[in-house]
């Protein structure tokens, strides 16, 4: 047993009101320069779509992620070799039109317009070639479902589902789904470069890129099933999110958090063992790689797991921090939240809690009765497709539960009668209910954010160095 930290995040889709909060600190601190503008650490999509980049759920299309050959984990788009073979061609690199043409205005024509009969106006031009171009997508084009009814039908999630049908105006549903990078425990990214720019901390599992030694190949674009790899062509360098990671070592939340509107996320360290990696990803078949990677995640409160932890040189601040984690309780214990696209086989450390939806029209009198999950207007067909590789059982019971809580509050608030049943029929007790309820609906900020801080002053890190990097003497 090989006991690592990583930090992980949990997102509670049933609350996100897609306001696009997150994304705006994140993109003014993090790509605000020239060769980033059209690069996103983090976005909201709204569901049904093809997303941003266009169909980056597809990997029939873009080769991204592992896949299994002859009963051997591998890159689905091959190896370092194969890539090095070939450096300087990868046609399964999504170009730029995937993602969109950054434009701007020129808000000073508009400005210094003369007086005239009609409103001044100015077109679009290219962040890139500086000429007047036409907006033809965008990196939430289908926000609020604007021309999903063009766009629907390429949604992989709809995979066993008629989509037409669920794309007519009487039928259709509508979810956000924020995305940022999924930091993996076994990350595609890190295994395609050629140059071995990307790696993954030892200390706390966030994954970042090397700029010295990056050689911009871009592999690792094309490597990454969820396109949060970027390439700045200002720099010639990958860039991706980095998890804040300045501000996670001094227990602060990242950005995409403290600015969350809804609060929907939830962070905190979970403890899982390296050496069931492999195996958990080779899981034979897709719909078991979901369960294979829970088990990878270690409970914090287990001597054995506490002493392995502790030998193995995890500090106890961190082993403290992953027996209050919010992200364990809901990804594990409670098994409400799941990785999304398991099939991917990189074991991402982003999850979600899948969101609920309003009954269909012939079921409004049965929310109470069993099976209402299976009669929700956003199908448990497409929630499955896209959190546990299609298995409906997981997603099922998460959102009975969900049900449950709503319902038992219902009981407990307006009807002043406390209804056990619904509690019984999903599994719970009164008082992990109420626990629940606690973290999902009125979580504070030390009950959401439960990030544990490095020791420099122990571990000689950088206020050894402070005051030593200013302006050279002139002596």
């Amino acid at each position: 047993m090989k006991i690592k930290a990583q930090m992980a995040m949990v997102l509670n889709l049933d609350k996100c009101i897609g306001c696009h909060t997150c994304s705006i600190p994140c993109k003014n601190v993090w790509t605000n320069r020239e060769g980033a503008e059209y690069i996103w650490f983090n976005n909201v999509e709204t569901k049904p779509g093809i997303g941003y980049p266009k169909k980056w759920e597809n990997q029939e299309v873009h080769k991204g992620g592992w896949a299994l050959k002859d009963g051997e984990l591998s890159l689905r788009a091959g190896g370092r070799v194969g890539k090095l073979l070939k450096i300087f061609h990868n046609p399964n690199l999504p170009p730029i039109d995937e993602y969109y043409e950054p434009w701007t205005y020129d808000y000073r024509k508009m400005i210094e317009s003369p007086p005239r009969q009609h409103q001044p106006a100015t077109r679009p031009r290219s962040l890139l070639t500086g000429k007047d171009m036409a907006v033809e997508w965008g990196p939430n084009w289908e926000d609020d479902l604007a021309g999903v009814c063009v766009t629907g039908a390429g949604d992989v999630n709809f995979s066993g589902l008629e989509c037409q049908g669920y794309l007519n105006f009487q039928k259709v549903f509508m979810f956000y789904l924020p995305r940022i990078c999924e930091h993996c425990l076994n990350p595609s990214c890190v295994a395609s470069c050629p140059s071995g720019a990307l790696y993954k901390r030892e200390e706390d599992g966030i994954v970042l890129v090397d700029q010295e030694r990056c050689r911009g190949w871009r592999y690792c674009v094309s490597g990454c099933p969820y396109k949060k790899v970027y390439f700045n062509w200002k720099s010639g360098r990958s860039e991706k999110c980095i998890f804040c990671y300045p501000r996670v070592e001094d227990g602060m939340p990242t950005l995409c958090a403290e600015s969350c509107v809804g609060r929907i996320r939830y962070l905190g360290a979970v403890l899982y063992d390296a050496d069931r990696i492999k195996a958990a990803a080779s899981a034979p078949l897709d719909r078991e790689v979901y369960a294979a990677h829970r088990s990878v995640l270690l409970d914090p409160h287990d001597p054995e797991v506490i002493g392995e932890a502790l030998a193995g040189g995890i500090s106890r601040n961190t082993l403290e921090a992953a027996q209050s984690s919010p992200v364990y309780k809901l990804a594990v214990e409670w098994k409400m939240a799941f990785p999304p696209h398991p099939e991917f086989r990189t074991l991402p450390m982003v999850w979600y809690v899948p969101p609920l939806s309003p009954l269909l029209p012939e079921a409004v009198d049965k929310e109470h009765e069993a099976g209402a999950a299976d009669r929700l207007r956003i199908p448990l067909k497409y929630l499955a497709n896209l959190l546990t590789a299609g298995d409906e059982g997981p997603v099922r019971l998460a959102l009975e539960r969900l049900l449950a809580l709503r319902a038992y509050q219902r009981s407990v608030r307006v009807d002043r009668t406390p209804d056990m049943r619904p509690l019984e029929e999903a599994g719970l007790t009164p008082e992990t209910a109420e626990e629940m309820v606690r973290l999902l609906a009125i979580g504070k900020y030390p009950n959401r954010y439960v990030i544990p801080t490095r020791k420099r002053e122990a571990e000689g890190g950088l206020n050894l160095i402070q005051g030593g990097c200013g302006y050279a003497s002139e002596e």
